[in-house]
């Protein structure tokens, strides 16, 4: 049997978000020689799978929701403009393409690209005639008004582009980037990095615990078959995924460096993007809490990707053996906002506000650290971190993440904004109705069954249920 498709299929999964137990399912048509130790492991989760008909469907949504490409301002700009040409969708979704677009449809009406104030970057009817534009005013205000709506609709792209890979890298590190080549080196590297990948782009839970760590007893075999018989490409694939201390290493020389340039470049980016969305935010940075008015999903993105990405950094920093750079340039964690409900829930469980946000309020912005704007040493950052009964090792601060502990495999909830659903149909009818959206909710339909939500001591709503008998 050619297992070509089945490693395509596990492949083509590191761009989307399937459940871990439909990626077991696959991965145990293509592993090979498992014992009866590994099939139990494996089996636990792809028992689970949409193919085997136990839950023939999911509420969630099998892909992160991507930027939308503007193909159809594409297509209107064909039919106004002389110049415009046609693109795919391929490159309508290229922002670099679509830019040189909107240059040429500028040039065409003799705009000057990021000037459109509507009262002073007009040409008047003289300037139109002296350009050589035979077009009536009413004709070029329409065009120069596409051209600037084009021009805003173009920057928004590149933004929530560079948010879609932040969010990429803050769930499952450089997992999109990963070669073919690499992927398909070695059978069991690819079982792991796309079982991995999966469990690390599970949606986050509403809970006031920690969310539930993605390296499981069923990743934990998976890379132990792989460490059977490692290959060169093998690491590399995982490295990419599973960026550790003990993972890096294994990688060879010029692959270590090509995946710390790498993580140097995507922090430069991200340095770029945390400091200027800091700068026009009023981010309360002693409680990262939010308020009205924030945009916690880009931050919370970024954040999340800066992390990732300084653990990969601070990784590959101690496996070329360059430990004196972090020690001078150590540049902190950044803390993600949180609602003001899941505070409040901390609170009424006992917690209080997270000792990490007391030391990344404490020590300089880093953005500012890695850019050489300011200093931070990892003496100062220890210090810090003593000050308010941080472990720096522990959790991370000064030294990066490395042995893993597996934990148990638990199956993957039906979510409907955080909040467990017992039935992928009611999480549905409550999604469409705007349960948990904190807005207004609609009626359920007449055919819906009755809901019993459960909730903890503090009144928060851990399930819901379908409760047929209370219906009867």
């Amino acid at each position: 049997m050619d297992s070509t498709p089945v490693l395509q299929a596990l492949f083509d999964s590191l761009q989307a978000r399937p459940r871990p137990e439909d990626v077991a399912d696959l991965v145990l048509q293509l592993a090979k020689d498992l014992s009866l130790a590994e099939h139990a492991v494996l089996e636990r989760a792809a028992r689970g799978a949409l193919r085997r008909g136990l839950q023939e469907l999911t509420s969630m949504a099998e892909d992160f929701d991507r930027p939308v490409a503007p193909e159809r301002q594409v297509r209107k700009a064909v039919e106004l403009f002389q110049t415009a040409r046609a693109l795919s969708p391929a490159e309508c979704a290229d922002v670099e393409k679509v830019r040189v677009l909107v240059r040429q449809l500028a040039e065409e009406i003799h705009k000057t690209p990021g000037r459109s104030d509507f009262s002073e970057d007009r040409l008047s009817r003289k300037e139109r005639k002296a350009s050589g534009m035979e077009v009536s005013r009413r004709r070029y205000n329409k065009l120069f008004r596409f051209v600037c709506r084009f021009e805003r609709k173009v920057e928004r792209l590149a933004m929530e582009q560079r948010k879609y890979e932040a969010m990429r890298i803050a769930k499952s590190s450089l997992a999109t980037r990963i070669r073919w080549t690499d992927f398909a080196a070695s059978r069991e590297a690819a079982c792991f990095v796309a079982y991995f990948t999966a469990r690390c782009n599970r949606r986050s839970v509403f809970t006031s615990q920690s969310q539930d760590a993605p390296f499981d007893d069923v990743a934990r075999m998976l890379l132990t078959r792989f460490l059977r018989a490692p290959c060169r490409e093998g690491w590399l694939a995982i490295a990419h995924v599973m960026p550790d201390l003990d993972i890096v290493r294994h990688l060879d020389g010029a692959d270590r460096l090509a995946l710390f340039g790498t993580w140097t470049a995507v922090l430069g980016e991200l340095a770029r993007l945390l400091e200027r969305t800091w700068a026009r935010s009023q981010f309360n940075r002693a409680t990262m809490v939010v308020s009205r008015g924030d945009d916690s999903s880009t931050w919370n993105a970024l954040a999340g990707a800066w992390n990732a990405s300084r653990q990969g950094w601070l990784a590959l920093v101690h496996a070329l053996g360059m430990a004196d750079v972090a020690e001078q340039l150590c540049f902190g964690k950044v803390m993600r906002l949180m609602a003001a409900d899941v505070a409040a829930w901390h609170r009424a469980d006992g917690g209080g506000l997270e000792p990490d946000t007391l030391v990344w309020a404490a020590l300089p912005a880093p953005w500012e650290v890695f850019s050489g704007k300011v200093s931070c040493t990892r003496a100062q950052v220890v210090a810090v971190c003593r000050a308010h009964g941080v472990d720096p090792e522990a959790k991370h601060w000064t030294f990066p993440r490395h042995g893993r502990r597996a934990v148990p495999f638990k199956p993957t909830p039906e979510l409907v904004h955080g909040v467990v659903v017992s039935h992928p149909e009611l999480a549905s009818m409550l999604r469409k109705a705007g349960w948990f959206s904190g807005k207004d909710v609609e009626p359920l339909p007449e055919d819906a069954p009755a809901v019993r939500v459960e909730r903890d001591a503090a009144g928060s709503v851990r399930v819901v249920h379908a409760d047929d008998k209370a219906r009867d």
